[in-house]
């Protein structure tokens, strides 16, 4: 396993494209580590750094009654496995300053979700652990808005940040991904993120939970690497019209081969 120094040369490595990707939530072992053994020998064919990811818990779904994943202690136990027997590193997100230090304890990466980029108290918290910090940018914030939050990451020492965009709030109910955003971010000095199905939500759009149009994220994500993102976040699944939260807009798991692949012939071709 790589240590948090390898994984952060391999994120910065100019050369190389990341993968972030993973089910949206925990809904069992069994899925978790499926999936990550798919994505890995797609990357390791593929030459792409890659970074499982999943929630132990949704705290911010649409309705009360949503499932929001298995919680901290069993989530986490998962993604120690998942890290353990797969062999890659792992990143999660954090609701709240006490969760910190428990998930930094099994996570390479943590990540600061979008409608919280803003809370200065978690940021601080997750960035004094030494971790990989990810920043997800606001859907309600400009790409320049979100230097505020990586200077608030920086002031509290934070040397090692991503910098994820994943779209911005374009009326009710959906978002529209502008592509100016990664040139902007990535004058930041830290790596850019392009999180290719979350930009494709529809926020709020199913009623009680949101809704989607996952035909759009590899489009998007063509797009971003185009446009010089450093990686791409993309949630996926085995069956994403059974997964448990946010499935109208994850792509398929046995579409992934043939999605990574166009990504690397454009990383190839752009750089």
């Amino acid at each position: 396993m790589l240590n948090d120094s390898a994984i952060w040369k391999s994120l910065s490595a100019p050369a190389r494209l990341s993968l972030i990707a993973g089910p949206c939530v925990i809904e069992s072992e069994k899925l978790c580590l499926q999936v990550a053994a798919s994505l890995k020998k797609t990357c390791d064919k593929l030459g792409i750094f890659f970074v499982f990811k999943a929630s132990y818990d949704k705290a911010n779904r649409t309705s009360g009654k949503s499932f929001r994943g298995p919680g901290v202690e069993a989530g986490l136990r998962t993604l120690a496995l998942v890290r353990k027997k797969i062999g890659v590193p792992v990143l999660t997100d954090v609701h709240a300053e006490t969760q910190v230090a428990a998930a930094a304890e099994v996570a390479d990466i943590l990540q600061i979700p979008a409608f919280l980029c803003r809370q200065t108290d978690l940021i601080d918290a997750a960035v004094r652990t030494g971790k990989i910090v990810n920043l997800k940018k606001g859907q309600f914030l400009s790409p320049k808005e979100m230097g505020q939050v990586v200077d608030k990451a920086r002031s509290a020492g934070a040397k090692k940040l991503l910098v994820t965009e994943r779209g911005t709030t374009f009326g009710y109910n959906n978002l529209v991904a502008d592509m100016r955003s990664i040139p902007i971010m990535r004058g930041f000095g830290f790596p850019v993120i392009f999180d290719a199905t979350h930009s494709v939500q529809l926020p709020g759009g199913g009623g009680d939970k949101s809704s989607g149009q996952r035909e759009f994220a590899p489009v998007l994500a063509r797009c971003a690497v185009t446009a010089g993102a450093n990686g791409i976040f993309i949630e996926t699944h085995p069956q994403p019209e059974r997964a448990l939260s946010d499935g109208p807009n994850m792509i398929p798991l046995k579409e992934m081969p043939g999605v990574l692949a166009s990504l690397v012939k454009i990383w190839r071709a752009s750089r």
